[in-house]
């Protein structure tokens, strides 16, 4: 991730933030952790970014990516529940009840659901099945995008001057983070099998 962020500059930051707002599994803890920290002439020898730059280009990239993620929801989310919604774990249950809850907090959940790790990923495609306002959408998402755009890029702006020492405590720490991060997907798998197979069953 480093190397490509180094190579490709603003155009990598640009691409990386699309895919991760358009539900690709994409870390944007280390995006734009690295990001920062190419901010500074720590990591490199010189200042390859700009902060500000980096929060814009960051932030204009999810509103694209959540916007591709909001259309396939809405333009194609009870569609693919028909089909293959056995295979994906969802009903038609689901759907209604995303829509109720959207109705209802539609606003909070797409703000706040942007500056959740994970969440922030395919909070759109939920909002795009629920129809929420495209406008409502766009604002808030730019809003809780550039929240946490800012606060990645200034933390990695502030542990650019002792990077290297940041650097190795990162590495170590990426093997535990990845198998914890497996074992959650696949006891969140498991239940939502269960789940599904006592919905089916009635």
């Amino acid at each position: 991730m480093q190397s490509f962020v180094q190579n490709y500059g603003y155009w990598a930051l640009l691409l990386l933030s699309i895919g991760e707002s358009a539900c690709v599994p994409i870390p944007s803890e280390v995006t734009f952790v690295v990001a920062g920290a190419l901010c500074t002439s720590a990591v490199t020898g010189h200042v390859q970014f700009s902060l500000w730059a980096v929060i814009l280009i960051g932030t204009v990239g999810s509103i694209i990516g959540s916007q591709i993620a909001y259309e396939v929801g809405r333009s194609a989310g009870r569609t693919v529940v028909d089909r293959w919604g056995k295979w994906i774990l969802l009903s038609h249950k689901d759907l209604d009840t995303s829509e109720r809850w959207f109705d209802k907090y539609g606003a909070p959940t797409v703000l706040i659901g942007r500056v959740l790790p994970v969440v922030r990923s395919v909070i759109s495609v939920p909002a795009g099945i629920a129809e929420m306002k495209r406008g409502p959408f766009v604002a808030l998402t730019a809003i809780g995008s550039a929240a946490w755009v800012a606060l990645l890029s200034t933390l990695g702006y502030a542990a650019g001057k002792n990077w290297h020492h940041v650097e190795k405590d990162f590495h170590a720490a990426q093997t535990p983070t990845i198998a914890l991060i497996v074992v959650l997907i696949v006891v969140a798998v498991f239940l939502r099998v269960r789940s599904m197979r006592r919905y089916n069953a009635r």
